[in-house]
Formats: structure tokens, C-alpha cells, sequence
């Protein structure tokens, strides 16, 4: 295969259920992990679940429960989804694992090893919500004069004897990162990180004493790892830090880092510093996505307003909730989600434009064709719509795909598929059966060749619904990569072996709105 491609999601915290904020970035990365493969490299994709800090022991406190019952059955309820939403994941990690604990007491000895760590007391605003420190110029006025983090989070007031990084001492070696071209994408993050790292960076709080759900910090039992290092250091574990071996040498550094961006600043000022402590290559890059919002609103479990995924999915199905995501939003900015809007995007564009199209051709083609397909000569219309849709599919889409503009390459889908839509009113094979019965095949068989690459080029968005199409058409599993788009041989072998068209059944039923929402 060809290179190597390592993506990982941010691990999620599981303090509570997973909401449609935790489903948006755990799909857009498996799109890209799909995407990826169909492009024939060796990939490798990494989510998982962040299980420790003070946050997790409190609400377990509060809940009656030991900190590991609650990350078991919240971490099983966040591995449950991603299964049901179809996540091709290669490892679920979660920061409980033991050989995660083994990688974090490493990298920390590294880190130590390199004179970057010393013990002091450390003095400020600490969000449990965020699991960060806040210097006091970043704080901002809630109401009535409540200090704030600038996610708007409650901050208190930490006094206690902690390990530091020294932070402070890579300023030059980050800014260098960060102005590198595509390390951090969008360009709006990637400047706020620069303005950041320019405003002058003091050294980081990375130990806790006043809890001890965590892992132990080597050599000073009492305390425990700040969350972040040993978050962080989740990517490498799962690649096989610190033994190394075949997995370490093919995958890391990491290709992509997927997260929100709300924790960019963790993802590319933290994290690149604790591994250019560690003496450890940096990841290739880091994308920081918007948040989704409920109909304007961000979704939050503090906030009450979090919509669950599994709701979505018995409603509307998998691929629906999939192709809306990806199509509505632009990637790297906020994006708004309602029911409404999914029922009628995916019905205008999936059920509509593909599903209509891809159903009337191949029911055409059982009906008036016996089902056979033959060979037969293109006319210049024909040629010409093969010509838009190899476009869309061999170019433009996979083009948008590798640079996460998924809603720019899923139109360039859309237009070929409008384009297919449009030649069936012109051709008009209905009318072609009376008076041109040949004509009428060669139109039918146009159509069945469009709809076989505009299956194939979908396919990271719709996984199930664009293999049933395939499987009706009669695509081998072995023949649906974007490298099989370029084959043009594939029909008339179909052809020669005598394939027979059965009747379809509707790969993309129209959905309903449920009454509450229309109400």
C-alpha cells in the first residue's frame, strides 16, 4: 500500500454521555480515515476516551460511585456510538489503559531527563470544567463580576505544590512550528496560537496534589499527572510508545490530529513542547474544527442542551446523519444542526437527486432491458456527461476530500449528479423505448456507469448506503477504490459476463419529521 496515514480524533471526556458535538468530529475524522483508504494508503485511526482529572472524581463523587465504575460505563456508552455510526477505528484507547499509564510515566521521565521539569508551588485560576490554567489578563467578567475562563467556564483560585514544565524555554522552536505551512489549519487558529506564543509563555503547571484519580507521576507518588500530558500522550501510546517497533517506525508522527477548537492551544503549544522535550518528532499536522450548534446554540452537558446521537440515528439512520454533517457545515467553521435541516438536505440531495436517479435507471434497465447490459456506442451527450461526472468523482471531490473541505467536494458530487438528473429530461429514455430502443440503452447504460462512479466517490459520507447501490449495480468489493475509477474495462467485462440487473429497492428512502419537531 501506499503511505502510511495516522489520524486521530481528540479523546473524549466522558463525565457524561456523548452528544452530536463528540459524533460531528468522530465521523469527520472517519471520513477522512474512509477517504484515506480508498485512496490505497496503509491508515491507522485512533478515538478514545480521556478518563482522568478532577472533573471525572467529582462528578463520580457526586454520582456515588469510584471514578472507574463511572469512566467504565461512560467510556461503554461512547464506544457504543461510535460502533452504531459505523467508526472504522483501529484502537479505542482509553487513558486508563495500562499501557497508556506505562507511555505517560515515560515521556514524563524524557521530559525530566531533559532538565524541563522542576518541583514548586503553583498559584492561580484553574477551570476544572476545562481541565486548564488561566493566567489572570485571559480571565473575563461573567455576571455580577464572576470570573471567567475564556470558554466562559467558573475558575478558582489553586494554591499547592506541583512539577513544572518549562514551557517558556520553546517559544522559539513553536512560533517556528506554528508559522510552517499546514501544520495548523485554519489559518484564523493558527494566527491566534502565533499571537499567543509572541505574548510570551511562562512555564506549565504539570502535576496535581489535591486529588489522586490520575497517573502517578514517577518518583513523587502524591502526585498525579495534569491531565493534559497524560491526555496528550494518548497518540503515541497507541503507536506503540515507548518500546517503538514496527507500528512506531510506520505511523508516527502522526498525519492528523482532528479536535475542536476549543483545545487547540493544548494540541500545538503544549503538546509539540513535550514531545521536542522528549526528543519526539511533532505530528504532521493539526485541524481545528468548529463547534456544532443546536439550532445556534453550542451543545453542552453543563448548558442541558445536548442533543444524543443514538436519538438521531433510530430517527433518521446512520448515513443520513453522516451525509448531513459533512455536506452542511463548513469544515473549520461553526456549523448549525437542526432536524428540520437534516430531513431536508438528505431528502432533496440523497433520497431525491441520487437515490431517484440511481432507482428510476436501474429499474429502467430491468424493466426494458431484461435487466442485460450490452455494449453499445456513446453519442457526444453521452461522452460529455461521463466527462462532468469523472470530474467530480476522480478530481474535484477527492481534491476537497484531502484538503477537509468535505462540503465543497460533496458539491462537486451534487453537480454531477444534477448533471445526470438533467440528462435523463433531455434523453428522455421513457420516450427513446418507443422510438429508438437502442438509443434508450445507450442512455440507460450512460446512466448505470455514472451512478457506479458517483457511488464510489461518496462512499466515506454513505458508507452502507453507497454499498447498496454498488451491490445492485453489481460492483465487486474489490472494485470500489478511487484508483478502480480510472478503470475502463469494468463495463464491458459486466457486459461480456452476461450481468443481469435485478429489480432495486430504494437505497435512499425519504425521511419524515417526526410531528414533535414540525410542531
Amino acid at each position: 500500500m501506499a503511505d502510511p496515514y495516522y489520524i486521530t480524533t481528540a479523546i473524549h471526556y466522558p463525565n457524561g454521555k456523548p452528544h452530536i458535538g463528540h459524533a460531528y468530529e468522530t465521523i469527520a475524522a472517519d471520513v477522512i480515515a474512509r477517504f484515506q483508504r480508498l485512496m490505497g494508503r496503509d491508515v491507522r485511526f485512533q478515538t478514545g476516551t480521556d478518563e482522568h482529572g478532577l472533573k471525572m472524581a467529582q462528578k463520580a463523587r457526586d454520582l456515588g460511585k469510584t471514578p472507574r465504575e463511572l469512566a467504565d460505563e461512560m467510556s461503554g456508552a461512547f464506544k457504543d456510538l461510535f460502533d452504531r455510526l459505523e467508526i472504522t477505528y483501529d484502537r479505542f484507547i482509553r487513558t486508563t489503559d495500562e499501557d497508556h499509564h506505562k507511555a505517560s510515566r515515560a515521556i514524563w521521565k524524557a521530559m525530566e531527563a531533559k532538565g524541563d521539569l522542576y518541583l514548586d508551588r503553583y498559584e492561580g485560576w484553574y477551570s476544572v470544567r476545562d481541565e486548564a490554567y488561566y493566567d489572570e489578563k485571559e480571565l473575563i467578567e461573567g455576571e455580577g463580576g464572576e470570573k471567567l475562563s475564556p470558554q466562559g467556564t467558573p475558575v478558582e483560585w489553586t494554591e499547592e505544590e506541583t512539577w513544572f514544565f518549562r514551557l517558556s524555554k520553546y517559544a522559539e522552536p513553536l512560533l517556528e512550528l506554528l508559522n510552517k505551512p499546514g501544520f495548523l489549519e485554519p489559518a484564523s487558529r493558527r494566527n491566534e496560537m502565533i499571537a499567543f506564543v509572541e505574548g510570551g509563555l511562562k512555564d506549565l503547571s504539570v502535576s496535581r496534589t489535591s486529588f489522586d484519580w490520575g497517573v502517578k507521576v514517577p518518583g513523587a507518588e502524591n502526585h498525579v499527572m495534569y491531565v493534559w500530558v497524560d491526555a496528550l500522550t494518548n497518540y503515541i501510546t497507541g503507536v506503540g510508545y515507548p518500546d517503538g517497533g514496527e507500528m512506531w517506525d510506520k505511523y508516527w508522527p502522526a498525519s492528523l490530529h482532528l479536535i475542536g477548537k476549543d483545545i487547540v492551544r493544548f494540541h500545538t503549544i503544549y503538546w509539540p513542547a513535550f514531545l521536542m522535550s522528549a526528543d519526539l518528532p511533532v505530528p504532521q499536522q493539526v485541524f481545528g474544527h468548529g463547534f456544532l450548534l443546536n439550532r445556534g446554540v453550542k451543545e453542552s452537558k453543563s448548558a442541558g442542551n445536548v442533543t444524543d446521537p443514538n436519538e438521531l440515528v433510530d430517527l433518521f439512520g446512520v448515513d443520513s446523519l453522516r451525509y448531513f454533517l459533512m455536506a452542511e457545515v463548513v469544515f473549520g467553521k461553526d456549523g448549525s444542526y437542526s432536524a428540520e435541516a437534516l430531513v431536508n438536505k438528505v431528502n432533496a440531495e440523497l433520497a431525491n437527486s441520487f437515490g431517484n436517479l440511481a432507482q428510476r435507471t436501474l429499474s429502467m434497465i430491468h424493466k426494458n432491458m431484461d435487466g442485460k447490459l450490452e455494449r453499445f456506442e456513446g453519442a457526444e451527450a453521452d461522452v460529455e456527461l461521463q466527462s462532468k461526472v469523472a470530474i467530480a468523482c476522480r478530481t474535484e471531490l477527492p481534491r476537497e476530500f484531502e484538503a477537509l473541505n468535505f462540503s465543497v467536494g460533496i458539491e462537486a458530487w451534487l453537480r454531477a449528479v444534477f448533471a445526470c438528473n438533467q440528462y435523463v429530461d433531455e434523453q428522455a429514455p421513457w420516450a427513446l423505448k418507443k422510438t429508438d430502443p437502442e438509443r434508450m440503452k445507450a442512455v440507460l447504460q450512460t446512466l448505470f456507469m455514472a451512478i457506479r462512479d458517483l457511488a464510489i466517490a461518496i462512499q466515506p459520507v454513505v458508507p452502507t448506503k453507497a454499498a447498496a447501490v454498488l451491490d445492485q449495480l453489481g460492483i465487486s468489493a474489490e472494485a470500489r477504490s478511487y484508483a478502480d475509477l480510472s478503470d475502463t474495462g469494468w463495463f464491458l467485462a459486466l457486459a461480456d459476463a452476461g450481468h443481469v440487473i435485478e429489480k432495486p429497492t430504494p437505497a435512499f428512502p425519504r425521511l419524515e419529521l417526526p410531528e414533535a419537531e414540525e410542531a
